[in-house]
């Protein structure tokens, strides 16, 4: 692994668990194990830095999401949040610390959700075989809250959101 591609991973994880503001250049740099100066030279800002793990973040998730239905998108979110931790979205997490001061964060974030609303628009098309920007933005509030719901609910909130979804196809369909 490159330097960077560490530096990005032990922010991710220090960033998802403690958030952006709490943690600190000295936390960074001994959790990549290298000295400041060649974290500040691979990774620049903090803010720079926040915006690549945020980066690296969606290129994982859009994985993730890379499904053809509304179903299996819920299925998805599941699993991501077995294996990634029901924290909420580290996205908004980020741009709720910073206030949407940080141009870097900012950016990131809003290209994400446009970039995810497009992803989900497209999988509710397919599912169903038309468009429909209507359900496919309650389908994107049914994803968003239940992603926040598991930070206290854990995953079985993404179940109940999956079962709405599932309804509110089931609607469309007939």
């Amino acid at each position: 692994m490159d330097n960077r591609s560490k530096i990005i991973s032990a922010a991710e994880k220090l960033f998802d668990t403690h958030g952006f503001m709490a943690t600190g250049m000295d936390r960074l740099t001994a959790a990549a194990d290298m000295s400041s100066r060649t974290l500040y030279k691979h990774a620049g800002s903090k803010a720079a830095l926040m915006a690549a793990v945020l980066a690296a973040r969606e290129q994982r998730f859009m994985e993730y999401a890379s499904v053809d239905s509304v179903d299996a998108l819920f299925a998805a979110l599941h699993d991501w949040l077995e294996t990634e931790g029901s924290r909420g979205c580290l996205f908004l997490r980020a741009l709720g610390e910073t206030g949407g001061d940080v141009p870097e964060i900012a950016a990131v974030v809003a290209a994400h959700k446009e970039r995810f609303g497009e992803r989900v628009r497209a999988i509710v098309a397919q599912d169903l075989g038309h468009d429909d920007a209507n359900l496919a933005d309650q389908i994107l509030v049914l994803f968003e809250g239940a992603t926040a719901t598991a930070v206290y609910r854990g995953s079985d909130a993404v179940v109940v959101a999956r079962r709405a979804a599932g309804a509110l196809m089931g609607l469309a369909r007939s």
